[in-house]
């Protein structure tokens, strides 16, 4: 919220607007660059669920399934149970679209096979960053109030293991992205404009987790310039 009771948040307008038309603009390239090439078959005809076999098949892996769910974008791999679970138009569609977001899924699987230290240091700080997104900022508001600093200042170190796991999550995300380009190209999966349709949508969505990026720091930014002109 831009408004702290009755005193207007100059900050939330300098910092977060903007980090947040960034993030919208990010949301749309994703959105246009995905809805561009899932319309656009690739020449093999292979689904996203034979592709994502195939990354796994390269690495190795025997022990992850995939299975089809519901939803669109909503592509993830489930390290707890190991199953890369792929949308619908992922999972049965033909495009290049498809090809690239469940190899990038596939890509994860791959990580968590190998012991990816980006990837382990993420999953262990989500209780932290669950627990900074929730208890964060209504510690430093009380702290505040009470004219207690300490608190204040625990409350703002709690919040920074948001934009930290942000940090975090860019190796991992360009990561997965590297990997499933080099085993599209070297299994030949795709070629030639289809490979360069394949990195556009990865680079894309890998924009929005740079834009999450720049939203956490601008939270953290404003609520320390903000606690801190309170102070003085």
């Amino acid at each position: 919220m831009p408004f702290y009771g009755f005193f207007y948040d100059y900050w939330y307008f300098v910092l977060v607007i903007p980090a947040m038309i960034i993030a919208m603009i990010a949301q749309f390239k994703v959105k246009s660059t995905y809805n561009k090439f899932s319309k656009v078959g690739n020449s093999r005809r292979i689904t996203g669920a034979y592709a994502a076999q195939a990354v796994l098949t390269h690495y190795g892996i025997s022990d992850v399934r995939i299975e089809q769910v519901a939803g669109t974008l909503s592509d993830h791999y489930d390290p707890r149970s190991n199953v890369i679970r792929l949308s619908t138009d992922v999972y049965n569609g033909t495009s290049i679209a498809a090809v690239g977001v469940a190899c990038h899924e596939a890509g994860h699987a791959a990580q968590h096979a190998e012991n990816y230290i980006p990837i382990k240091l993420r999953n262990s700080m989500i209780p932290f960053c669950n627990i900074g997104s929730a208890l964060g900022i209504p510690l430093a508001l009380i702290g505040y109030f009470l004219g207690f600093e300490p608190l204040i200042t625990i409350g703002l170190f709690l919040y920074a293991a948001i934009f930290i796991f942000q940090v975090v999550t860019l190796p991992v995300e360009f990561n997965a992205s590297r990997r499933a380009i080099r085993v599209i190209d070297e299994t030949n999966l795709l070629y030639g404009d289809e490979l360069s349709g394949a990195k556009k949508v990865l680079a894309a969505a890998a924009m929005t987790y740079v834009a999450s990026m720049i939203v956490a720091l601008a939270n953290l930014l404003r609520l320390i310039l903000r606690f801190n002109n309170r102070r003085n």
